[in-house]
């Protein structure tokens, strides 16, 4: 049976793509070395629409309007440019009343988008670009620590890590959030405190990683403008070992916290990325793999969710569980030296 992969890694090779909202340019170049704040796309962007009603202005039919137009679409334009004239006795002009684009001409009339802006959409992490994707990024190269996680709120930011615990449930208040702080990544237990998250975005902190988030919490995570990792989940539980030991190990390091929302079809997760020096490029992690005994594996759902493991043994068979229901399953040594038979669905390998 095939089993998902929860990556909890102390060295790997990690490939991740950098992509534009929209449209745009790509800056880099392949083989080309980046820093996490290296621009590698940008693109342009308005503030608003403007449509312009050339027939109703000139009052003609859309057809005779249409061929009084001076732009087309996906045109730049600047403010006071001729959109449409039309000459004679009764001599006309209509003009461009802002900066913008032209996205759309037709049936006597023009959409304009007006404004003008650029996006640059950052590396994020320091790296190799080993693939341009044209009109939206690229894809970057690093070797390091991964630690995935179950939870993100959409942003991702760069930092230095502090530790704000002394063990994996150790929760998250809002009176030790202080000036030192001011530009970090904080690493914390648990939280059940608004007054914290609130505290973190006024400092403000660059970024959150916990071990479990309450739900009541979630609108204001949500809101936050610092990406927050969860890297067990929802409730008062403590960070899992793996991951506490490792991000621990890693403190003070600059780190990627990327807090892209899970996404089974595509393989995305929130996830805290640490680039570390190699002298070879180790190996890239593997998605799935089979139940095999030995395996250090994460159970995901009560009454041991989150608890770290390892599979001793896959049962013949299906094996009856204390709800009634039977399911091909496996015998775990959880840490704590308690061996528990756990549906093979409730599992997941860390590698």
């Amino acid at each position: 049976m095939l089993a998902p992969v929860a990556h909890i890694l102390p060295l790997t090779t990690l490939r991740r793509e950098r992509l534009l909202p929209v449209p745009g340019r790509v800056v880099v170049r392949m083989g080309q070395k980046i820093t996490p704040l290296d621009v590698i796309a940008e693109a342009n962007y308005g503030g608003g629409h403007t449509l312009l009603d050339v027939a109703s202005q000139f009052g003609i039919s859309e057809d005779a309007a249409d061929d009084l137009m001076r732009v087309r679409t996906g045109d730049r334009i600047e403010e006071n440019q001729v959109i449409a004239t039309r000459g004679g006795l009764s001599r006309k002009t209509m003009r461009a009343p802002h900066n913008g684009h032209v996205v759309a001409v037709g049936g006597g009339r023009v959409l304009l988008e007006v404004g003008d802006g650029t996006y640059e959409l950052r590396a994020g992490m320091p790296g190799t670009i080993t693939r341009l994707i044209p009109e939206r990024g690229a894809e970057i190269t690093v070797n390091g620590a991964l630690v995935q996680g179950v939870w993100g709120n959409g942003r991702v930011d760069i930092g230095l890590m502090m530790p704000l615990l002394s063990a994996p449930d150790e929760p998250l208040a809002a009176n030790r959030i202080d000036v030192i702080l001011r530009g970090s990544i904080v690493l914390a237990g648990t939280c059940n405190d608004a007054a914290a998250l609130r505290a973190a975005g006024d400092l403000p902190v660059r970024g959150l990683i916990l071990g479990s988030l309450s739900s009541t919490l979630l609108p204001l995570a949500m809101q936050a403008r610092f990406p927050l990792v969860v890297i067990d989940g929802f409730g008062n539980r403590p960070m899992n070992s793996a991951a506490y030991k490792l991000l621990i190990t890693n403190a003070k390091r600059e780190v990627t916290a990327n807090g892209e929302p899970f996404n089974r079809h595509t393989g995305a997760a929130p996830e805290i990325i640490i680039p570390l020096p190699v002298a070879q490029p180790p190996p890239m992690p593997h998605e799935v793999t089979a139940f095999t005994p030995g395996q250090q594996v994460r159970l995901v759902r009560a009454p041991h969710m989150g608890e770290i493991g390892t599979l001793v043994r896959l049962l013949p068979g299906l094996t009856a569980m204390p709800s009634g229901l039977r399911a091909v399953a496996g015998e775990v040594r959880l840490e704590r030296s308690r061996q528990v038979a756990v549906p093979l669905v409730n599992l997941e390998v860390l590698g």
